[in-house]
């Protein structure tokens, strides 16, 4: 059963909140403001926090940097979006608009929970001065899968083992094979890189071990071979699992025997290379379907770096993107942009099965298109209709997000509706229209929407008769 705190200075939204947590079998706990939430956090090692932005005393971002690796997300009301923005900035692993949707929170709550890693129960409280793996050149973020990647990195640089790197297209393989080679004992060697994929088949062979004069039609000198090319250095073998069976059996030996031999030689040459593999695929099943000899694979799967997926990333995703976009920036005249409140909720929401690559291609593209200094979401050109529509109640990306109140509540306490309807009829004599919306955490069409669905008449307030008497 995961634990998540709950922080918020109103009594019923932490109550409507408690039970309908309860009833979806987590274990709640509630703070009213970040003093009493961050003296829980010392004893308890939560899942999740909530925390409403405004809170009495201090904002809930002052729970970011104490929570470590506990995703904060944050409740926000449509009015202020772009303080949520610069929440997520901060490190805040989402948002949810306030009001809010019974699926909606529990979909926010599940989410956030399945991309963040998992602490186990018996951990430390949070802690600032946790020791965390230094970022290798060229990776942004430092989320629990990266740094985990980090510490793999720097473990495995300074040996000669043969390492497999897993991961979707577009998230990095490449950047790790550069950072393993340029924190190894060959840095000063070369790193020779291959695309398997991108090769023919029928030149695979003779690019990979080269060949003699008179080997093959054409062949009209001797030819050094990459693996050959490579020696005293890395040779990386992007898309690994595209290699043709032929090639898999030569590309074996070699790895055994520490040997080539070039296309139409009877003579082998002694190389010391170190191999680092790459590939989307699941080789696993591909030996299994006989499409990649089950000997290779044991034999260049020593040691396995797994990249995880631009959508699992949490926070990594907005900090990449500013990176993408200060980067590009530079590139192209050095003129300063910032991403809208609706191009950040686009980036943070979008699956990227692309992953970085799509991202920094999608970056790119606006930055070029832009007139002004703001990059909109339109500019990004993504699917939205890949956008995860169920975290915000059939919202998709450039509609207003839609604020409604929690589903019914047990009627044995107040839901949120009933709150709604309580407090407006309490306070609209003595509030305008404008306070009475900030207040509730809605804007003021929002709350005329709700009125008309309620049924609750609008009313002159003392404000409004006052001022009409004096015209």
């Amino acid at each position: 059963m995961q634990d998540i705190l709950i922080v918020d200075d109103e009594l019923i939204i932490r109550k409507a909140l408690r039970r309908l947590l309860e009833r979806h079998h987590y274990s709640v706990s509630d703070a009213a403001t970040v003093a009493e939430a961050l003296e829980q956090m010392a004893s308890v090692c939560f899942d999740l926090v909530i925390s409403d932005l405004r809170l009495p005393g201090a904002p809930g971002t002052d729970l970011i940097k104490p929570a470590g690796d506990t995703p904060v997300l944050i409740m926000t009301s449509y009015a202020s979006l772009r303080s949520a923005v610069d929440a997520m900035k901060m490190g805040a692993v989402d948002y949810i608009a306030k009001p809010f949707d019974h699926d909606d929170m529990l979909a926010a709550i599940a989410d956030t929970i399945r991309c963040s890693s998992k602490r186990s129960k018996q951990c430390q409280a949070p802690d600032n001065n946790r020791a965390s793996s230094p970022t290798p050149p060229g990776f942004v973020g430092g989320c629990a899968d990266m740094q985990k990647l980090y510490k793999q990195i720097s473990r495995f640089a300074p040996t000669n083992t043969t390492i497999l790197v897993q991961g979707e297209t577009g998230t990095g393989k490449e950047l790790v094979a550069q950072s393993l080679h340029a924190t190894s004992l060959r840095a000063n060697q070369p790193l020779i890189s291959i695309n398997c994929a991108a090769i023919p088949e029928t030149l695979i062979e003779s690019e990979l071990f080269g060949y003699e004069k008179g080997a093959f039609t054409g062949a009209t000198s001797n030819r050094m071979g990459l693996i050959e090319a490579a020696s005293g250095g890395t040779l990386f073998l992007d898309e690994i699992g595209e290699l043709p069976l032929e090639a898999q059996a030569r590309l074996l030996r070699f790895l055994q025997e520490g040997e080539i031999r070039a296309i139409g030689s009877v003579q082998t040459r002694k190389v010391d290379v170190r191999l680092i593999a790459a590939t989307h695929r699941d080789l696993k099943r591909l030996t299994s379907e006989g499409q990649f000899r089950e000997d290779l694979y044991y034999r260049i799967n020593v040691m396995q770096l797994n990249l995880p997926p631009l959508r699992d990333r949490g926070r990594d995703i907005l900090e990449i993107a500013e990176f993408c976009l200060e980067h590009c920036c530079l590139q192209y005249g050095g003129k300063s942009m910032v991403f809208s409140a609706k191009a950040v909720q686009a980036i943070t929401s979008y699956r990227w099965p692309g992953n970085v690559r799509e991202l920094h291609n999608a970056v790119e593209r606006a930055v070029i298109l832009c007139d002004g200094d703001e990059i909109d979401y339109e500019l990004l050109d993504i699917d939205i209709d890949l956008i995860r529509v169920s975290r915000r109640t059939n919202t998709r990306v450039g509609e207003p997000l839609r604020s409604v109140a929690l589903a019914d509540e047990p009627t044995e306490n107040l839901s949120l509706e009933d709150y709604f309807q309580r407090f407006v009829l309490e306070h609209q004599d003595s509030m305008s229209e404008t306070e009475l919306a900030r207040k509730l955490g809605v804007s003021r069409k929002c709350l005329w929407e709700r009125r008309q669905r309620l049924g609750i008449p609008r009313k002159k307030n003392a404000k409004t008769s006052q001022h009409s008497g004096n015209g």
